[in-house]
């Protein structure tokens, strides 16, 4: 990232490592929610009462839930009032629900609190796209998305080592105090440093007309629709394997010394891919990316899910087979969001709602189904991982007419 070749833009005013590393941080509050607690399910579940293992996984999916439904209103208001404070009140959401969650004397309890997280959270999922969306366009900002995620991606690599290494000191409830005090770090840089970027000229007073007609742009757009719905399922495939990693690790493998050192690696090759990604896509263009790692995500993942049906699955085949696919997800998911969003600038905070909602929700409701069928195999993963990619590649071809890696006259 060279500031000089990317002066302090109109909209941020801020250097570009510097508005890159506050979109990264806003991310990885959501990461951090999600991924540092995975070493600590047994001693939540303990303690919160729940007896059946499979159960544990509403920890993260009930989060998941929140994140993806309150993304629905998130644009909607920052069309209306501007991105800062909009976030600025997520943030905060975030903040009082993981001190809640971190005196959770329930399950139920600590369901409310998980899904409070996840509407605060939800916030910062909508704004960052929304607020890259109002500095840049197209390539670049599947640039600054990609760029982001570099940094973005370092926090499930360590997220989990970090759960643990608390767990080895405090009770699992600090790891809810180690998110509320990144969450009020990163509300502290945003009333710092970021000013307002929305144009103006953009804000839309809430009216149901309006609204309306906002949703009815953003899903009327038919490649916009298409990579939200092919977005939804490959996230499934994600989701599945997130809800299931903690029990992978020590009901099928008998390895949960491995458990944080592996889900790093494998995490490691959703960095890399984007590292790559930032210094492809404008060259190659995002379908070409895309396209291409999407067909190679179908290939691992299939011949991952004939191991795992053959009995030959070994620990290290899996880490491998894992990180090939994170890999390829790296390459997906940004271009993916960036091609959604593209057309839909205009209306981007909607826009960015409505398939935050619909790729989160979908993708929660499908990982909940692959890691509800956890049967002390890897095989449910692993397919569930090759059919997502599967209907992903068929959403891909009716968005784009059948056509792969070339874009329509006038489209990067």
């Amino acid at each position: 990232m060279n500031d000089a070749s990317h002066p302090a833009g109109s909209r941020h005013g801020m250097r570009f490592r510097s508005f890159v590393a506050l979109m990264a941080a806003l991310m990885a509050a959501n990461a951090l929610a999600i991924d540092s607690m995975l070493p600590a399910l047994p001693q939540m579940a303990d303690a919160l009462g729940i007896a059946e293992a499979n159960e544990r996984q509403w920890i993260i999916t009930a989060y998941l839930l929140g994140f993806g439904t309150a993304q629905i209103v998130y644009g909607t208001l920052s069309d209306r009032f501007g991105r800062r404070p909009v976030l600025l009140f997520g943030l905060v959401v975030y903040v009082a629900a993981s001190i809640a969650a971190a005196f959770a004397g329930s399950f139920e309890a600590m369901m409310v609190a998980r899904v409070i997280q996840g509407v605060g959270a939800a916030a910062t999922r909508v704004l960052v796209v929304s607020i890259v969306r109002d500095c840049y366009s197209g390539r670049d900002m599947a640039r600054v998305m990609s760029l982001a995620m570099i940094v973005f991606l370092a926090v499930p690599i360590l997220a989990p080592s970090i759960g643990q290494a608390i767990l080895l000191v405090a009770p699992w409830r600090w790891i809810f105090g180690g998110l509320a005090t990144f969450g009020a770090l990163v509300m502290l840089w945003v009333v710092r440093s970021l000013p307002e970027t929305q144009d103006p000229e953009d804000r839309k007073p809430i009216e149901v007309a309006t609204v309306v007609a906002a949703f009815r742009t953003t899903l009327t757009t038919r490649l916009a629709v298409g990579y939200m719905l092919a977005m939804a399922f490959v996230l499934g495939g994600l989701f599945g394997f997130i809800n299931s990693a903690q029990q992978v690790f020590v009901d099928v493998f008998h390895a949960p010394e491995w458990f944080t050192t592996i889900f790093a690696l494998i995490a490691m090759g959703m960095a890399v891919a984007s590292l790559v990604n930032s210094r492809i896509v404008v060259r190659l263009g995002m379908r070409r990316v895309s396209h291409g790692a999407l067909l190679a995500y179908i290939a691992l993942t299939g011949t991952h899910a004939l191991l795992a049906l053959s009995g030959h699955e070994s620990l290290w085949s899996f880490a491998l087979f894992q990180a090939g696919a994170m890999f390829c997800f790296g390459l997906v998911a940004p271009n993916f969001g960036a091609m959604a969003m593209d057309p839909l600038g205009h209306v981007a905070g909607t826009a960015s709602s409505v398939q935050g909602f619909v790729t989160t929700v979908g993708g929660a409701l499908l990982g909940f189904f692959i890691g509800q069928h956890f049967d002390g195999t890897v095989v449910p993963i692993t397919l569930g991982f090759a059919l997502c990619g599967l209907v992903a590649l068929g959403i891909v071809l009716v968005a784009e007419k059948g056509r792969l890696f070339c874009p329509a006259a006038g489209r990067s």
